[in-house]
């Protein structure tokens, strides 16, 4: 399970996928597929959720990592490239990098 702190200095990636709807599960699903095998297993990597939007067009993926540094390794793995290239040729990626600012949570 997530847990997010603003104590945390993590390094925060919001990463927007832009799909056909015919291809939205495909890359939904290949995406928890490489992050429960490899991924998540590697240094640093804090968490992973993917959220697919409503009209099919979208993969969303909110992602932590102890730091840049870690998460640049991770991407420069040469057993990720295939990864980041069906990536690409099935989608239009967009990764916007930002820092925690508040949390509101609603009342249990």
């Amino acid at each position: 399970m997530s847990r997010l702190s603003l104590d945390d200095q993590h390094y925060t990636l919001v990463n927007i996928f832009t799909v056909s709807p015919d291809d939205q599960e495909k890359l939904y699903r290949h995406l928890v597929d490489i992050t429960e095998r490899t991924i998540r297993h590697l240094p640093g990597f804090v968490s992973a959720n993917f959220h697919l939007s409503h009209d099919g067009s979208q993969v969303l993926n909110y992602a932590q990592w102890e730091s840049e540094e870690r998460f640049r390794a991770m991407h420069a793995l040469p057993e990720l490239q295939e990864h980041f290239a069906f990536c690409r040729g099935i989608s239009t990626p967009r990764s916007i990098s930002c820092t925690l600012a508040h949390i509101a949570e609603g009342g249990r």
